[in-house]
């Protein structure tokens, strides 16, 4: 299909997403204004009872010649509900309901990772304050289990979390699976705590 160029406003009552096409069998893969391909599952060990988990991905074309995208993939968790672990550096989640990773990033969805940051939108309550994030190569991580018991890279060390404190880390390998690691040693349950991760990568379109 030829490109189109429009004078004035274009709408949609739905949202807009931007789409590859399969040249052999015609398929369709939403490429923009998607949830993130592997997030955490309903029911799954990171779900508070809040309910309040969100994931985004967008795509946005930087060079037209060489069809270079920024992918820029975003997920906001609130923490009511969930645990923190009984030992320092434990996986906060839902207590006995499953695997607590946050989403897995794949270079086909999140690009080649660059740059991550998390911004504290709401103070954590309940449970501790002191938490970061951490991939691992494993995505069997579960509640009040240790972060070192998985073959694990801590992306970003945030510290004591209170709304308006944003911290940067560095890049996230292929294939890995994202975790929220607390140093609380109660295995409390969190009344409040909102996170707002984002993830920024690079790839080439297909």
């Amino acid at each position: 299909m030829a490109n189109t160029t429009f004078n004035g406003p274009v709408r949609s009552e739905n949202g807009f997403q931007q789409i590859t096409k399969n040249s052999t069998t015609g398929a369709i893969a939403v490429t923009s204004g998607s949830k993130i391909a592997v997030e955490a599952a309903g029911g799954a060990g990171i779900e508070g009872t809040a309910g309040v988990y969100i994931t985004n991905v967008t795509r946005n074309p930087s060079d037209t010649a060489t069809n270079t995208n920024i992918v820029k993939t975003t997920i906001m968790i609130d923490l009511t509900g969930l645990r923190d672990g009984g030992t320092a550096g434990d996986i906060i989640g839902k207590d006995g309901a499953g695997v607590a990773y946050i989403a897995q990033v794949t270079t086909a969805n999140q690009g080649t990772v660059f740059g991550v940051t998390m911004q504290c939108l709401e103070t954590p309550a309940g449970g501790g304050t002191d938490i970061d994030l951490y991939s691992a190569t494993e995505g069997t991580g579960v509640n009040d289990t240790a972060i070192g018991d998985l073959t694990e890279t801590q992306i970003i060390n945030h510290g004591a979390a209170s709304a308006g404190t944003h911290k940067a880390g560095g890049d996230i390998a292929a294939d890995q699976y994202l975790y929220l690691v607390g140093q609380g040693t109660g295995h409390a349950a969190y009344t409040a705590g909102r996170f707002l991760i984002t993830i920024y990568g690079y790839d080439v379109a297909s």
